[in-house]
């Protein structure tokens, strides 16, 4: 049983292939390659229709694209899950490292040290030849074959014919659907007389993945923190320290200051580097021109930098923010924060506005 729960899971939160141009017929009389099934989709949304389970159904967008790399950012509603997908000319199409309840961005491809924690297996999820009976054996055991080159399927999206990809386990067997300039168009798990499934439903292009996420301002009068909530849109290949510098730029230059409220990032405030370390930390380092341009006193630059930590440790979920400046000690006219000393996120009270 544990065997067939852990298959499930594989299948809920595995690999996932998409595409960008929905062929009408997936069929070819040309040699075909493991990338005519993994196109990079850029900017576009895949749905896919489930039965069988409440997590089936899921969405996928691709977060960026590198050299022969592709980072997905798949949506099942229970969580989120990243993926690194790598195609290799001698192993074929292989999932290299996935990280769940992955609710922020972060570029994996070009920063592989932040690829932390428990890689897992790489999983080899398409090889040539692209020919019926080409099989392999994954790393855990499992058997993995294509089992049909041209296979009629019919997924809410359209009817396609289809590479079949069968992966078999102790007690169960998944089949995969893939579709050339599309991708995965569907997967169907089967165990002890149960079957689950994942369709095609619908591809949305020129469609960004959007955030929710809650800047947060001071008023120095009230001693509190105030925050607005944004729908924050992000493309692939978006660089996320830069969008979020933007849209906190942007928003100090609204009417902040009827509402009591001051300004958190100044005009020339740049993030030059910002991520989520090993140890459920957040690293970001501002530029010289964000002390410089804050001109306030020690209480009021207390609170900014509190807001500083209440947005980007809340982005990502974590409790603790390290802030440094040009790569060295934050230090103004007021405060210090020396190599270990961190901010730390405190939320309580704080009001949300328009």
């Amino acid at each position: 049983m544990k065997k067939l729960m852990l298959a499930l899971a594989l299948v809920l939160l595995g690999a996932t292939a998409t595409g960008c141009t929905p062929p009408q017929d997936g069929g070819s009389t040309e040699k075909s390659t493991v990338s005519d099934y993994f196109p990079a989709t850029e900017n576009t949304r895949y749905s896919y229709m489930g039965e069988g389970n409440e997590y089936a159904s899921y969405t996928v967008h691709t977060d960026y694209t590198y050299k022969d790399r592709i980072q997905y950012r798949k949506d099942n509603g229970g969580t989120i899950m990243a993926e690194v997908m790598e195609l290799d000319r001698e192993t074929g199409m292989a999932k290299i490292y996935s990280r769940g309840e992955f609710y922020y961005r972060e570029d994996f491809l070009r920063n592989e040290s932040l690829m932390w924690g428990d890689r897992g297996e790489e999983e080899i999820l398409l090889k040539e030849p692209i020919e019926t009976g080409n099989s392999w054996t994954l790393e855990d055991g499992r058997k993995r074959e294509i089992t049909g080159v041209d296979v009629e399927v019919k997924v809410p999206y359209g009817d396609f014919k289809a590479l079949e990809v069968t992966t078999t386990g102790d007690e169960y067997e998944n089949v995969d659907y893939y579709v050339k300039e599309l991708g995965l168009v569907k997967s169907v798990f089967r165990a002890e007389g149960h079957e689950i499934s994942s369709s095609l439903e619908s591809v949305e292009k020129d469609m960004p993945y959007v955030q929710n996420i809650n800047f947060y301002y001071p008023n120095l009068d009230e001693n509190r923190y105030y925050y607005m909530n944004t729908e924050v849109e992000f493309r692939t290949n978006d660089i996320t320290r830069k969008r979020l510098e933007t849209v906190y730029i942007e928003k100090s230059g609204i009417d902040l200051e009827s509402r009591g409220l001051g300004a958190v990032f100044t005009e020339n405030t740049e993030i030059n580097y910002m991520y989520l370390g090993e140890d459920r930390a957040v690293y970001i380092d501002l530029n010289r021109a964000f002390v410089d341009e804050v001109n306030a006193g020690a209480q009021y630059e207390s609170m900014i930098l509190q807001s500083i930590a209440n947005t980007f440790g809340g982005y990502y979920g974590v409790e603790r923010v390290y802030l440094t400046i040009d790569g060295g000690d934050y230090e103004s006219g007021h405060i210090v924060l020396k190599k270990g000393e961190y901010l730390k996120v405190n939320t309580e009270n704080a009001v949300e506005i328009d």
